[in-house]
């Protein structure tokens, strides 16, 4: 409703002020129409995109009871929490006041961040929709306004129990992927959801909305929609997917997008095609291959292998760059008993700063082998260390290369006066696949090259999945070579066995091939 100033001119003061109050009441009216709207109309700074129309649209449903489970997927920072987290909340106290709201997050920090943006909303704006904090209600976590309603901020796995709730909100439960990783971090997140969670839903009123970038196929999302499906599939859960590029194989697209073209995002003009083309492109580009599937395409099932492109490993080959060795190492990954294959790598850390990989002679061999074909290696290369992971093995794996130095010294093959590197055993914290990615990431970022074509390591990094049954010894073996070489890039994924060892043998070590400037 709009009021003409020239015909305010012809009536009294109180038909003026009616009318003023009329006007003033449908504009508040339209302003809840759905959340966007409300925030557009209330926060200049809120940048309205087509896929924060998308996700207003669906949590109108929500709010009109239309929809009582909503799952929105999405790539980071593209405006959905601000949106599904803390305007969404106000919107529905604005609706519902004696409601109770349950803003959840993988950490009591996010969670209490959400509530404060909320209860400032309410503190700014609520006056309009006769929204009130109650007096006394000081508490950050858990607040009430004056018709009965609040907001509780907790994270997921607590903090639910004794408190009935109408909506609730789950925004990004998995804190990183070593969370999403945990089997006993998802199952006790699923254990919260349907015990403590769903039961404290009331009946007259409730819905739950969750908000994640996607990680692991049995995170929160993929459990939700495996164990009650789509409501397009007869299942429960509406779910609104926006990958950073659209992509057939996951249906219609939301936005109506053709194959390929961008997410918008709130930072960039909708109409600016090509700096959103840039913007995704240049994600992609320095993601591993499985981040990009899961994070920005919201699938953790990526099609082109787990960590690594062969396009990217294609462009890490340099056999032509000047660089001089700072430390030349050799690392082993043992097999288990020969039925695996035994990652032997060889490499040095370069001037350059970047961990350079020299060498592959890895096999299926048994301790015999590997320990004599890594000894072989250290010497033609000048090693001045062998890294050696000893998880199983443990102290065998140090005797075996100690008695294969010996016996190559006996046999000829290396001088007696030959120095032994020193050998270091490490034992591996995490998992093989939680091992590898912070080194899939280092060649992202151009801290590891190849110098020359290793075929075998190249496809075993662009093909292994977690789920192969043969172990990945090549990997394992490079990552526990850059790992040593650069310190700063281990995250807690090895450490150092308690007892390491001293070299064995004297005299000089020979020239390494290594020891001059490669060029």
């Amino acid at each position: 409703m709009t009021v003409a100033v020239d015909e305010l001119e012809h009536l009294d003061d109180a038909e003026v002020y009616r009318q003023l109050e009329a006007a003033r009441r449908s504009m508040s009216a339209d302003l809840l129409q759905d959340p966007v709207t409300l925030a557009r109309g209330l926060d200049r700074t809120f940048r309205m995109r087509p896929h924060l129309k998308v996700i207003g649209d669906a949590l109108a449903e929500v709010g009109r009871g239309e929809v009582d489970r909503l799952l929105i997927l999405t790539p980071p920072q593209v405006g959905k929490s601000t949106t599904v987290a803390e305007w969404f909340p106000f919107w529905w106290l604005c609706l519902y006041p004696g409601d109770r709201v349950a803003v959840t997050s993988y950490g009591d920090d996010l969670a209490l961040r959400r509530g404060k943006k909320i209860r400032s909303y309410v503190e700014e704006y609520g006056d309009e929709w006769g929204l009130h904090l109650r007096p006394g209600s000081g508490a950050m976590q858990d607040w009430e306004v004056t018709k009965a309603g609040g907001v509780r901020s907790v994270s997921v796995g607590k903090g639910l129990t004794g408190h009935p709730v109408n909506l609730l909100i789950i925004d990004d439960p998995h804190k990183d992927r070593a969370d999403a990783e945990s089997e006993s971090a998802r199952r006790a997140l699923h254990d919260w959801y349907s015990s403590a969670a769903l039961s404290r839903l009331q009946p007259d009123r409730s819905a739950v909305v969750a908000i994640q970038t996607r990680w692991h196929p049995d995170d929160f999302a993929g459990r939700r929609i495996h164990e009650e499906g789509r409501i397009e599939d007869g299942g429960r859960w509406k779910v609104i997917h926006l990958p950073a590029v659209a992509d057939p194989k996951f249906g219609p697209d939301p936005l109506g997008r053709e194959p390929g073209e961008p997410l918008p995002h709130p930072k960039i003009p909708t109409r600016a095609v090509e700096r959103l083309k840039a913007w995704w492109a240049q994600k992609k580009a320095t993601s591993i291959v499985r981040d990009w599937h899961a994070l920005y395409q919201g699938d953790p099932q990526p099609g082109e292998g787990a960590l690594v492109s062969e396009e990217l490993l294609r462009l890490l080959r340099d056999t032509t760059t000047p660089v001089e060795p700072q430390k030349i190492a050799v690392s082993i990954d043992p097999s288990g008993g020969g039925r695996d294959t035994a990652g032997v790598i060889g490499g040095f850390l370069g001037d350059d700063g970047r961990v350079w990989i020299t060498d592959d002679v890895s096999a299926p061999m048994s301790s015999a082998e590997w320990s004599t074909a890594a000894c072989r290696l250290a010497h033609r290369t000048n090693a001045g260390i062998i890294y050696v992971e000893w998880n199983f093995g443990r102290d065998m794996c140090v005797l075996a290369i100690q008695t294969s130095w010996e016996k190559l010294q006996r046999d000829g093959e290396i001088p007696k006066n030959a120095l032994m590197p020193a050998i270091l055993p490490v034992r591996a914290k995490q998992g093989k696949l939680l091992r590898a990615e912070p080194i899939a990431q280092q060649m992202v970022q151009d801290k590891v090259r190849f110098r020359g074509v290793f075929t075998d390591l190249e496809r075993e990094w662009a093909t292994w999945q977690p789920t192969d049954p043969d172990s990945p010894g090549r990997i394992d073996a490079s990552c526990v070579l850059v790992y040593g070489l650069i310190p700063e890039a281990n995250a807690g994924a090895i450490a150092h066995a308690p007892l390491p060892q001293a070299p064995l043998g004297g005299g000089n070590r020979p020239a390494s091939p290594y020891s001059r400037r490669i060029g």
